[in-house]
C-alpha cells in the first residue's frame, strides 16, 4: 500500500518550502551563518518571554511562529532538515520517563 501524505503534511511541507524560498530570495541563506541565526533566535525568544509575561496570546503566536521560521532556516544552514531534527528529538523523548516538578518535566 502506498503512503499518501495528509493535507496537513502537504501544507506543512509547502510552508517550509515557502519559508526557505523566502529566505533565499532575501539573501538570508547566502549571507547568514548559524551564529547569526542563533542571535536572531535569541531575539525572538526574548519577544516570546515578553509576550508571555504580558499574557498577549497574539504576540505569543507571532513569537512562536517567528522562532519556528528561524529554526527552519538554521537547520538548513547547518545542512539539516527541520523535520528530521524534530523526528530525532521525538524519537528520544518518546522513550523518556520522569516526573513533573514545579510545572517542568524532569527526566529520570
Amino acid at each position: 500500500m502506498k503512503y499518501s501524505k495528509s493535507a496537513n503534511e502537504i501544507k506543512t511541507y509547502k510552508m517550509k518550502d515557502n519559508i526557505l524560498n523566502w529566505a533565499e530570495n532575501r539573501g538570508i541563506l547566502e549571507s547568514a551563518t548559524s551564529l547569526t541565526q542563533l542571535a536572531k533566535l535569541t531575539e525572538e525568544l526574548s519577544e516570546l518571554v515578553h509576550a508571555l509575561a504580558m499574557d498577549d496570546k497574539d504576540e505569543v503566536k507571532d513569537a512562536i511562529g517567528d522562532m519556528t521560521v528561524v529554526l527552519i532556516i538554521l537547520a538548513n544552514l547547518c545542512g539539516l532538515d527541520h523535520d528530521d531534527c524534530l523526528a530525532s528529538a521525538y524519537e528520544i523523548i518518546s522513550k523518556r520517563s520522569g516526573n513533573m516538578v514545579n510545572g517542568v518535566f524532569v527526566k529520570d
